[in-house]
């Protein structure tokens, strides 16, 4: 469904970001009654992470990760791969058939066996976001005594 013409700017952004969250929720589902993931530890929960992922790098609204968001991804993580690793990993994910990762095939390997690199950055991400080795607040006072 298109986005009504009536609105522009942040109405028109905020129905198609409803409109992608819907079609993730699909998929979602579809993973949900699939004999195949019945036995995923806490797959509701994985699920909901990808798609706010997923939707964190689809840059161009298209329900797709192109090669730009893939480039922002891998920056993000820290992790920046030249253009032709990053083609390698979308053949890789995609099988070879897009030159973006859509949805579905975000989640098929996310849950897959195989290890993706760019799984396997994800995963990296998500444990080091859950266990922050820095600590809070502003760091302790120090003199110039304690200086090396």
């Amino acid at each position: 469904m298109p986005v009504n013409q009536k609105f522009q700017g942040g109405k028109a952004f905020g129905l198609l970001k409803a409109q992608q969250r819907e079609r993730c929720e699909e998929i979602n589902k579809e993973y949900m009654e699939d004999q195949k993931y019945r036995d995923e530890e806490d797959l509701p929960e994985k699920l909901d992470s990808f798609k706010n992922k997923y939707a964190e790098f689809d840059l161009n609204d298209q329900g797709e990760i192109d090669m730009m968001g893939m480039k922002r991804m891998m920056e993000k993580l820290g992790v920046p791969k030249t253009h032709l690793e990053m083609k390698k990993m979308i053949s890789e994910v995609t099988e070879g058939i897009s030159d973006s990762i859509n949805y579905r095939d975000f989640v098929k390997m996310m849950l897959g066996k195989r290890s993706a690199v760019l799984k396997l950055v994800m995963i990296f991400e998500d444990k080091a976001n859950g266990a922050s080795c820095k600590p809070d607040g502003p760091p302790p006072k120090r003199d110039i005594t304690s200086l090396p």
